[in-house]
């Protein structure tokens, strides 16, 4: 016989071992040496070897089933040890030696030995059982080694609160049955014998198979075949006692209840599991959800923006000119609410989009997934270089309007002055040609051809006199080509036209010249007089012809100065007037003289003067003429002073605002700038103070908004130009721009720390301590430091560096490789070192269980065990399991677990 006798353990089994003590957290041994001291020769009450008898059978056979055999008789079955052999391979998973088939009864021992040795080597130690009563049948010793086996592989590893066995499983119950009236579980026999612990404990996990305040404690028989027959028919645990059983027995055997109730601890400890396991599962995946929803956002906004600035870039790029200062304008207007308008809400919408992905980044970090990379084309260095291109293509947009309404309005004004001097050269000009082209001369007299020649060389001094406006008519025409004006084919047609008729005069008046010449031998007679009066009244005609052209003539300034400048020029002009007002006395002198002679000589004058067509009432109407263009010059000059004063006024007022706003914007940089390094108080105090700091700055909007009123006025007024400042109303919008840009971010990234200091568990004195070091070692105060700085800081915190740690670390602080390392980053990485997260592996474990152990889950059981949008969410991601266990409809939960994580945590 095989001795399991141990020095000071041994197995106590009989009436009086139901006691109630059990060490906690001790071996199988442990147990065994609290039960009672038996007397071997003693036998087992009736009663509780009757119930022993049959919760051991059922026990064993609940197990037996799954190698497809079963027993009848306890003691009987397991005599030639091969079904006892086969019981422990199925309960512990294990392969026993080979059994002997012979019939012998060595063969039977030999098996039973290799059955009690398998049980030995688990940590049990036997007294007093050997294989020899085993095989003769000793029901006390076979119960007492079954009892030795449930202990073992049913009871011995439960353990709640670092309790184990007996005193854990009570104390499960205990805890599981607490809330229910009328029971109260205090031992493994009379606090089961009314049933109500029972159908407590079914209650518990599964409601829906009990109704428990139905039940009555008076009615312990109805209460127990209730709990048994609800456990076989939907928990899969035998029936192995009957109520009678319990019902008639003053104290129930304990090892019975016991076994009994690890059945159903073991029923509902897979369940609890399960629950555990689809817990994490579904806090996994609702991080994922939340994150797939947030990189949808992402995706959406980004397209929005890009499809933006794709539409905007081309209309900004376009400067094609229009025909009118009406069309440019109203083209400088759509500019304008583009500025005021289109733009801001887009700005917002870029800042807002660059932090979307950097909180989604930090959530995915804290999560321990792959970080996020978004469509091709739609990264964020992608928006920021269609921004920058955006910004390039707006470059100088506003400045090209605003030069081509300047060129546009120039264009006006010389086409009006061409038009002006054109009609009046063509006025002149009107009737000469069939006045040189004249043969009057043939039937003249002497007196008449000397007229003639003297009238003619007076047309000969006008004409030259004309010679400067044609060439300034040709000037105009000429700019205006340079100009690329609209309408140049008609002005250099009527250019043409002029410049022809112009030579053609030439040409005319040489001829006559020459006809009057070939005949004046024979005239002598010439009135000086009438002569001297029409070569001194020609030039001052037309000194009064331009004159009067000049003061009509139209002007355009830009500033004071200019204005002053023509001002000047026409005080000058009317200084002399008095000596033209003395020319022309002397010319009407001129005239009255040749009267007076005529008249005292009774000479009868045929008309007017032959030699000139300027009469006295000419030079008179004229001269008044002159006169009274004067004091209206006088007003349009002094009302365009006016207008420039207005302008002045105008500069002065927008440069006074923003040489405020200007400076202001450079200190909340400067001061964000330093409060982003400094950032003093805890994180939820930094949070506060920089909001509090935004919407000062958000107050100040009226400041830019009055500033882009005076803006507007300006640009109506059309003043090109500022020197009582250096800030434009670009830059200001530029600097409010990154300036709100500054400070989101700014709040973005302590939003971030504190998403990161609560996920990983950081106290908000570590992370003073984070931000005192990081703030000791960023020497340049740039919210950043080079890999130098940063090896210092880390050697400071205690790390031992080499070569090959140290760009360890940096690869993951700097992935880009950029040589800087953030405050951000150099907090995440302190929090990985000093937190854990749920990995990739964790959440393959959960699927296993819910998979029951199985390399594979169904889409069957991701529906029983997660919520419905859970587990559609895991069907629809999963890739078909390809093992060769696979089943039809088989899905690959650890592919799937690892694309949570993303490869590398594997």
């Amino acid at each position: 016989m095989v001795d399991y006798h141990a020095a000071n353990q041994s197995y106590q089994y009989g009436p009086n071992s139901g006691g109630n003590g059990a060490g906690g957290g001790g071996s199988m041994g442990d147990y065994m040496a609290q039960e009672d001291d038996w007397d071997r020769d003693l036998l087992l009450d009736p009663a509780w070897e009757k119930q022993q008898r049959k919760t051991f059978t059922a026990w064993c056979n609940s197990h037996l089933r799954k190698a497809g055999t079963q027993i009848e008789n306890i003691d009987e079955d397991f005599r030639d040890g091969l079904k006892l052999m086969l019981l422990l391979e199925v309960i512990s998973g294990e392969r026993l030696p080979k059994p002997e088939r012979g019939k012998m009864r060595v063969h039977k021992i030999n098996n039973v030995n290799k059955a009690l040795d398998f049980i030995a080597s688990k940590g049990v130690k036997l007294v007093s059982i050997g294989a020899e009563e085993i095989v003769d049948g000793n029901a006390k010793m076979t119960l007492g080694m079954i009892w030795t086996i449930i202990l073992r592989f049913a009871i011995q590893d439960i353990s709640v609160e670092e309790t184990s066995a007996k005193e854990g499983l009570l104390l499960w119950c205990q805890r599981k049955t607490a809330p229910y009236k009328n029971v109260n579980v205090q031992n493994f026999h009379i606090s089961w014998k009314d049933g109500l612990a029972f159908n407590a404990l079914i209650h518990r996990h599964r409601p829906e198979l009990i109704e428990y305040d139905k039940l009555r404690k008076d009615d312990p028989v109805t209460n127990l075949n209730n709990a048994f027959e609800v456990a076989e028919k939907y928990l899969d645990i035998p029936k192995m006692l009957d109520a009678e059983d319990i019902v008639n027995t003053a104290r129930p055997d304990e090892k019975a209840i016991m076994t009994y109730v690890s059945s159903f601890y073991h029923a509902f400890s897979g369940a609890q599991k399960a629950e555990t396991a689809a817990n994490r599962i579904c806090k996994v995946l609702a991080v994922n959800q939340e994150n797939e929803h947030l990189m949808e956002d992402y995706e959406r906004l980004a397209s929005d923006l890009l499809e933006w600035i794709r539409r905007t870039i081309p209309w900004l790029e376009d400067r094609v000119p229009q025909k009118t200062i009406q069309e440019m304008q109203q083209k400088l207007e759509d500019f304008r609410d583009y500025r005021r308008v289109h733009k801001p809400p887009k700005v917002q919408e870029k800042c807002q989009l660059e932090i979307n992905f950097n909180t989604l980044q930090t959530k995915l970090r804290l999560s321990n997934r792959p970080a996020f990379m978004p469509s091709e084309g739609k990264m964020v260095s992608d928006i920021n270089n269609g921004w920058q291109h955006l910004e390039q293509a707006e470059k100088g947009y506003e400045e090209w309007l605003l030069n081509e309404i300047r060129r546009l309005e120039r264009l006006d004004h010389l086409a009006e002055k061409f038009r002006q001097k054109a009609s009046i050269h063509e006025a002149w000009t009107d009737g000469k040609e069939a006045m040189l082209k004249q043969r009057d001369y043939e039937t003249a007299t002497l007196s008449d051809i000397k007229a003639l020649i003297r009238k003619h060389e007076a047309f000969e001094s006008d004409l030259a006199a004309h010679q400067d406006r044609v060439e300034q008519i040709a000037a105009i025409a000429q700019e205006l080509n340079e100009l690329d004006y609209y309408d140049s084919h008609n002005v250099n047609t009527r250019c043409q036209k002029i410049c022809d008729q112009w030579d053609a005069l030439g040409s005319l008046t040489q001829s006559r010249r020459e006809a009057l010449e070939k005949t004046e031998k024979q005239l002598e007679t010439i009135d000086q007089l009438h002569l001297e009066y029409a070569k001194r009244a020609a030039p001052f005609n037309n000194w009064m012809e331009s004159a009067m052209e000049d003061l009509q003539d139209m002007f355009i300034v830009h500033t004071i100065e200019e204005i002053e400048g023509l001002i000047s020029a026409h005080d000058q002009f009317k200084s002399t007037l008095p000596d033209a007002d003395r020319e022309r006395e002397a010319i009407l002198a001129i005239h009255k003289e040749a009267q007076r002679i005529a008249e005292s000589n009774h000479i009868k004058l045929s008309g007017s003067n032959p030699y000139t067509t300027v009469t006295p009432q000419i030079i008179n109407s004229k001269w008044e003429k002159v006169q009274q263009l004067v004091p209206k010059r006088d007003h349009a000059l002094l009302e365009e002073q006016s207008k420039q004063q207005s302008n002045e006024h105008l500069r002065r007022q927008f440069a006074s605002q923003a040489n405020i706003v200007g400076p202001w914007i450079q200190t909340k940089m400067e001061e964000i700038g330093r409060i982003s390094i400094e950032m003093n108080g805890t994180l939820e105090d930094q949070l506060s103070h920089l909001k509090r700091y935004e919407r000062s700055i958000v107050d100040y909007k009226p400041n830019l908004d009055l500033l882009e009123q005076q803006h507007q006025l300006i640009q109506e007024a059309l003043i090109f130009d500022n020197k009582h400042t250096n800030y434009t109303m670009e830059h200001i919008r530029v600097g409010w721009e990154q300036l709100l840009t500054t400070i989101a971010r700014t709040i973005n990234e302590v939003e971030n720390q504190i998403l990161t200091r609560d996920a990983k568990g950081i106290s908000q004195e570590q992370m003073q301590e984070f931000r005192a070091s990081f703030n000791h070692f960023d020497k340049k105060q740039t919210g950043s430091m080079d890999s130098d700085d940063f090896r210092a800081l880390l050697i400071s915190t205690g790390y031992s560096l080499g070569d090959a740690e140290f760009n360890r670390i940096m690869s993951v602080v700097d992935p880009n490789h950029s040589g800087l390392v953030t405050f951000q980053a150099f907090i995440d990485f302190m929090s990985r070192e000093t937190t854990d997260t749920d990995t990739a592996d964790q959440v393959i474990a959960s699927f296993k269980v819910l998979a029951g152990d199985k390399n594979f889950i169904t889409a069957e059981e991701l529906r029983r065990e997660l919520p419905p949008d859970q587990a559609e969410y895991c069907i629809a991601r999963m890739a078909p399991y390809q093992g060769p266990d696979a089943v039809p409809g088989a899905l690959d939960y650890k592919s799937f677990s690892t694309a949570l994580y993303g490869e590398s945590d594997l």
